[in-house]
């Protein structure tokens, strides 16, 4: 993983920084499952409380070069700056950047509910709890391409680590063991 690429977001008043990170992102989703892909991470550079304003594609410049043949930015391009493929600085760090799973949620009361292994007492308590456990992390919004329901991914940054580790990241560019190279 010693390259990379910035897409910088350029939103407006039609398209929203939010929305435009979310389509984007799900373009990249797409572009990763049609590569069937392993080796390209993700990270958000700008990310303080929001993930910011740009997205950073990591791998190597073979990868890289793949996913770009693909046009698969195609009708946001107008709305991104799509950098170079770059080399990734010496010195810098690294961290991991995966998904943040809760442990309860909407659709595992619903297949609770289904199966009929909870109680309409359990159901209320479980509520209850499932708004006092609720996740903070940044999320981004992704429609499915099958059902065309909404799905929050939400996005959790490990520690800054001084060393890579080697690994294969989800068709989301995302693992909860491999790093990828965080730097301004």
């Amino acid at each position: 993983m010693d390259s990379y690429i910035d897409i910088q977001l350029k939103p407006d008043a039609e398209m929203p920084i939010n929305r435009l990170l979310n389509a984007l992102y799900t373009k990249f989703h797409k572009a990763l499952c049609d590569l069937k892909s392993e080796q390209l991470g993700i990270s958000f550079p700008n990310y303080n409380i929001l993930l910011g304003n740009k997205m950073r594609i990591h791998g190597s410049s073979g990868d890289l070069t793949a996913l770009q043949q693909l046009n698969w930015i195609s009708g946001l391009v107008g709305y991104c700056e799509i950098g170079q493929i770059l080399n990734v600085p010496l010195d810098c760090q690294y961290r991991t950047v995966s998904r943040k799973q809760t442990t309860m949620s909407q659709a595992k009361l619903n297949r609770l509910l289904k199966r009929g292994s909870i109680t309409e007492q359990e159901v209320k308590q479980y509520r209850a709890k499932m708004f006092t456990k609720g996740l903070d992390n940044p999320y981004l919004e992704l429609v499915s391409g099958s059902s065309g329901h909404k799905h929050r991914r939400y996005i959790e940054f490990g520690d800054l680590q001084a060393q890579p580790v080697a690994g294969n990241f989800d068709q989301f560019g995302l693992s909860k063991t491999a790093t990828v190279p965080w730097f301004d």
